[in-house]
């Protein structure tokens, strides 16, 4: 990249922004980012309009499936969650399993094809929803239409795990080395301001779209949306201009090459360290996910229900500092970052639960978490772009997906065991315990 001609260069996100090409791969990831959360809420939006009535049949195959797992379908909201679940294992299997095999392609590929298939993909896929309303037979209890909204989920996962290591991997061929820092700070305030912006007005806008084409004589208005994203996400892509060298065909099985993007973590010190981190960071957080119910429900006027509040605390938090290491975090150590993004969080979950059942300090503690979380999350993803070899980035980026995607997973289940066991205030003070520690390893003390 040229500097300004005539000025200095611009610091922080205001530097990063003024990057053109940068400039397209951010407003590409805006797009793609809101398309996967609209994604989810419109699943969730259909099964409630099209696929559960007002009362649930009392039978069915699916009523006698949900006895073998003693699960209770009496109430419309309970099959609506049983529904969403199934989307939800949907969308989560192909992150699971893929990330490994979709690096390495992603490696292969050329990253800008591989982001603009992916978008232009998703967008075919989406346009194929509305068939999923048309009458046809039933299995389980359920048309065929609900399968198959299973299976283009499925595909629509599958998409985005070749699309996020081509991403990540494309910031450093887009970004000097010096404005990384910057780059992934936007990189996670843009991901946590799509989620937090996906989920809360996924269902607004879709009922606008909706109500507003049909008065218009344009009926199921709601599905535009999807392709529409993915469509912006692809184009803004596709406009990139970067030198990326056509790679040959490569003789190599998959599993030697994932074995490749293992053995750089054996060889890097700082990548495994910032491997470690994020996976951590990732299961701390999806611990707090369970335990913001718990959280919530000790609250007069928030309840069990509203327990996305605290999250969304926490994401706007995350967002605020992502934007505070983006300004000033270049005049840090990383590992100092660390080890206070470390602290502050186990700092944060003693205090929860200590002040649990206090609305403003428990919002207020849950935002200095999502601060601390930044303060790991982005000197860590930085230095991983950094220290991996540019042949390899696809591969450790797919692995680094892969993983982090199995720490969100795992703790869903064994935070609400632990839970239910123990209590919350113990599970909240072994979480601080295991950050702190970690903190402490970094030895903060010590020069790099």
């Amino acid at each position: 990249m040229e500097p300004l001609s005539g000025t200095a260069r611009p610091s922080g996100i205001q530097g990063v922004l003024a990057l053109p090409e940068f400039r397209k791969l951010w407003l590409g990831q805006v797009f793609s980012q809101l398309a996967d959360k609209f994604y989810i809420v419109l699943m969730v939006f259909l099964i409630a309009q099209y696929w559960v009535s007002s009362t649930p049949p009392a039978g069915g195959a699916l009523a006698e499936a949900a006895g073998h797992f003693k699960l209770d379908i009496e109430s419309r909201a309970q099959l609506i969650t049983l529904l969403a679940t199934g989307i939800y294992v949907a969308n989560t299997i192909p992150a699971m399993l893929l990330g490994l095999v979709a690096g390495v392609w992603a490696d292969r590929w050329r990253k800008r094809e591989v982001m603009v298939a992916s978008n232009g993909i998703r967008a075919g896929l989406a346009m194929l929803v509305p068939l999923c309303l048309l009458e046809g037979p039933y299995w389980l209890g359920l048309s065929w239409g609900y399968w198959g909204l299973l299976l283009i989920t499925f595909l629509e996962s599958v998409l985005t795990q070749f699309f996020a290591p081509a991403e990540q991997a494309a910031i450093p061929m887009l970004v000097p080395a010096p404005q990384l820092l910057a780059a992934n700070s936007l990189y996670q305030a843009t991901s946590m301001g799509a989620t937090i912006v996906g989920f809360a007005l996924g269902d607004p806008v879709l009922r606008l779209l909706q109500n507003g084409l049909a008065q218009l004589g344009i009926a199921n208005g709601e599905f535009v949306l999807l392709p529409i994203c993915y469509g912006l996400a692809a184009l803004f892509i596709a406009w990139i201009r970067v030198e990326e060298q056509v790679k040959p065909a490569s003789t190599t099985s998959v599993w030697r090459e994932i074995g490749e993007g293992v053995q750089v973590l054996r060889d890097l010190p700082s990548v495994r360290s910032s491997m470690i981190h994020l996976v951590l960071l990732y299961s701390l957080l999806a611990a707090l996910y369970v335990m913001s119910i718990s959280l919530a429900s000790a609250i007069q006027g928030l309840g069990p229900t509203r327990f996305g509040t605290l999250l969304a605390m926490s994401g706007a938090g995350l967002a605020v500092g992502a934007v505070a290491v983006a300004q000033v975090g270049h005049g840090f150590n990383r590992r100092v970052l660390a080890s206070a993004g470390l602290g502050t969080i186990a700092w944060s979950l003693v205090l929860l639960g200590q002040l649990r059942g206090s609305l403003l300090l428990t919002l207020a503690l849950c935002g200095v978490l999502g601060v601390g979380a930044a303060l790991l999350a982005i000197p860590a993803q930085t230095t991983i772009q950094e220290d991996t070899p540019e042949s390899q980035r696809g591969k450790v980026f797919g692995l680094q997906n892969n993983l982090i995607n199995i720490a969100l997973s795992l703790p869903l289940v064994l935070a609400g065991t632990l839970v239910s066991r123990f209590g919350l205030l113990p599970v909240l003070w072994a979480l601080a315990a295991l950050a702190l520690v970690a903190a402490l390893l970094e030895r903060p003390w010590k020069r790099c």
